[in-house]
């Protein structure tokens, strides 16, 4: 038998028996006197090295110590001292997950199951391994497994809505978390991953009710506070996700998310006291690699192109750290027509698909295939309807997680997959994460880089993306003439024009507008347009109403500037994009926003007629209304500088001609400028289509090139 030699305190050597050593350490153990413990565990393993109950709680001493990697050589040896210990292959795979051996963790988990197919708590370990590797319908599957075993194993319940809400399954998500806190009512991960579920299913206010019991339990729960305010970004109630934010950075001000949170949420309210600092915050953090910016956000917060780039690469690398393997693998094959999917959550009653459905209806189908895939909401709108008609085929996949998504554009062979929505709402670029297709596209709904290596391709124009930037984007540059905008050819109007009056503007006086955003509306460019104001007597200033706090907000820095706060007149919601476009009839010239141009607002305008003066931004964002003057057959409405932008604006609000005469060229030349030329531009998108399907076909590499004007 071991024994283990030590001195008493008279200096007389004697031998304790291992198997006594081992009862009085975990004695020790039980009792909470863990330093104690350890020391006789190490002495038992001086005189037994595989000694596997020592290996084994020493083991988790240290484990529990924060220790890891020492752990885990001790619980390796008690594996290979007993193999057949389950207890103790589920112990040295929970190390090895805290090392983030993930593979090695599911080896060893899938071992102690194969030993004990009913030890439940290998089998949700085990879930919990599949889910880190990305393999998530194997995790729910081994999550529902220990279920089947033990129906109120809570643990199961919450991991298994986590992996679902992964996997875009919301409803199953939401009904595994309502029955883990119908067990476990006071269990704040619950509540947050409920949260979570309702958000993916669009029931904003069910979901920040759920935070809300969440933070009653932990106040200072701080991803229950992120989570509440993005929850809040999303349903528009943008100062109390303000509030939210600043309590997260309050607990912990180095968060690396919270912060672009929050700086969107004060310029969405136009609280410019406090969000022009935190937008130089924003780009300082990105810069420095700090903060992980949501990239839609940081368009908002810099017109720094190659920040903006930064901030993309940084975002998708912590939204996708393993990346999955590509389900394109480089083989070639060839269809009768070029298959072109197009991937949005906006075929609904929404400006992409009033901008794109033309497009689809002209498609050649004699070359083309055009098959649509919906993420979104089928909202049975018009607009919906036509973008269904419009496709050879049409996949309603909104309840289907990114793999199961990129599995069906690989199973059709996409050729060429063109992405409408990048990091817009609702957008899932991790779909083209799994590389379903050879030829992946960016276009439209996302002015700026992915910052990924898996699409291919930017759609642009010479305007919007010079050639000096290419380099702030990682995808290789299709140049279209003219623009790189589409629009309808014919966009319905109204033919009932509101009164002035109905439309809370005064019965007389010139009428400026700008229906963007009042996130893009910054001071630089507002303190312009109260200069405007001041200049034209009577004029008005017509503004979208987004939100009462950054209506109040403006009002007060109208009046802060000398302008009275009625001469601002904020334009209600209208159900009908035909009666949004007739009212611009009462409008007289459209103010463009920097560092975020006017996209559709702008089409809107020019197709309406009005004049829409623009100064060109560094970056795609800002530049996208230059674009768009240009193909409507204006150029000069966009302008390089403020100082222009105000002294160009002053000029068409105050000689009646020259703004009648623009007006009337706008109108005259809707029919036949190549901005609203939809079949035109459908021969250069074709164009696009075609040469980057040959490059693939005879083995080259993505490579940007230029579409040549159609009959030029």
């Amino acid at each position: 038998m071991a024994s283990h030699r030590f001195r008493n305190k008279g200096d007389r050597a004697y031998s304790e028996p291992v198997p006594s050593l081992l009862a009085r350490a975990t004695d020790l153990l039980q009792r909470g006197a863990v330093d104690q413990a350890e020391t006789l565990y190490r002495r038992v393993l001086a005189a037994d090295k595989r000694n596997f109950d020592a290996l084994h709680l020493l083991g988790l001493i240290l484990a529990q110590r924060g220790k890891p990697a020492e752990a885990q050589g001790l619980l390796a040896e008690a594996v290979r001292a007993r193999p057949r210990s389950v207890e103790a292959q589920v112990n040295l795979a929970r190390v090895l997950t805290m090392l983030d051996r993930h593979a090695e963790a599911l080896a060893g988990l899938d071992a102690a199951v194969a030993l004990d197919p009913t030890y439940v708590l290998a089998l949700n370990n085990r879930g919990a391994a599949l889910r880190a590797l990305g393999r998530l319908d194997e995790a729910v599957a081994s999550y529902n497994a220990a279920l089947a075993l033990k129906p109120d194993y809570v643990d199961a319940l919450y991991n298994c809505g986590n992996a679902l809400n992964m996997l875009e399954r919301y409803d199953e998500a939401l009904a595994s978390f309502d029955r883990a806190l119908a067990l476990r009512p006071s269990h704040a991960g619950t509540l947050i991953g409920r949260a979570n579920a309702l958000r993916g299913l669009r029931r904003f206010d069910d979901a920040a009710g759920s935070l809300d019991r969440a933070l009653a339990l932990e106040a200072g729960n701080a991803l229950a506070l992120f989570n509440r305010g993005n929850i809040l970004s999303d349903g528009q109630r943008y100062e109390e996700a303000v509030a939210s934010y600043e309590r997260v950075l309050a607990l912990d001000p180095g968060h690396r998310y919270a912060l672009g949170g929050l700086a969107f949420g004060l310029l969405s309210i136009c609280d410019w006291g406090r969000s022009e600092s935190r937008a130089a915050e924003v780009e300082t953090q990105v810069r420095q690699g700090k903060s992980v910016v949501q990239p839609f956000t940081f368009l908002a917060a810099s017109g720094d192109a190659a920040l903006q780039r930064r901030c993309a690469e940084a975002f998708i690398r912590d939204k996708t750290p393993v990346r999955p393997p590509p389900l394109w693998r480089g083989e070639t094959w060839h269809h009768d027509r070029i298959r072109v999917a197009y991937l949005s959550a906006d075929f609904r009653d929404h400006a992409m698909s009033y901008l794109i459905a033309n497009l689809l209806e002209l498609h050649d189908r004699a070359r083309f295939e055009i098959v649509g895939v919906s993420l979104g909401v089928d909202d049975g709108s018009v607009p919906r309807s036509r973008i269904v008609k419009a496709m050879d085929q049409f996949h309603d996949v909104q309840s289907r997680s990114d793999r199961e998504v990129a599995g069906l554009l690989h199973e059709l062979k996409v050729d060429v997959l063109v992405d409408l929505n990048g990091y817009t709402l609702g957008g899932r670029p991790e779909i083209l994460g799994y590389r379903p297709s050879p030829v992946q596209m960016s276009y439209l709904g996302f002015p700026g880089t992915s910052g990924t290596d898996f699409i291919d391709y930017m759609i642009a124009d010479e305007i919007v993306l010079p050639p000096e930037q290419q380099s702030s984007f990682t995808e290789k540059i299709i140049y279209l003439p003219d623009s790189y905008w589409v629009n309808d050819s014919n966009p319905k109007s109204s033919a009932r024009v509101p009164t002035r009056r109905e439309a809370g503007l005064p019965d007389a006086g010139l009428v400026f507008c700008c229906f963007n955003n009042n996130y893009k509306i910054r001071p630089f460019v507002f303190d312009v347009w109260m200069r405007l104001l001041r200049a034209v007597e009577g004029s008005v200033l017509w503004l979208r109403r987004t939100n009462a706090t950054a209506e109040r907000n403006l009002r007060q820095a109208a009046q802060a500037r000398g302008i009275a706060p009625h001469r601002l007149v904020f334009a209600e919601p209208v159900a009908a994009a035909a009666d949004h476009l007739a009212r611009h009839r009462l409008a007289d010239v459209f103010l463009d926003t920097l560092p975020v141009n006017a996209h559709t607002t702008a089409t809107d305008a020019l197709w309406m007629g009005v004049p829409v003066v623009t100064c060109c931004g560094s970056a795609f964002a800002g530049r996208v209304a230059a674009s768009l003057v240009a193909a409507a057959g204006v150029p000069e409405l966009a302008v390089a500088s403020l100082e222009e932008y105000e002294a160009l604006a002053l000029k068409i609000a105050t000689e009646p001609r020259l703004l009648t005469a623009l007006q009337t060229k706008l109108r005259q030349n809707r029919r036949t400028c190549r901005l609203f030329d939809t079949d035109r531009f459908r021969r250069h998108i074709e164009t696009a289509y075609v040469k980057a399907w040959e490059i693939w076909q005879r083995g080259g590499k993505p490579e940007g090139f230029r579409v040549e004007a159609i009959g030029e």
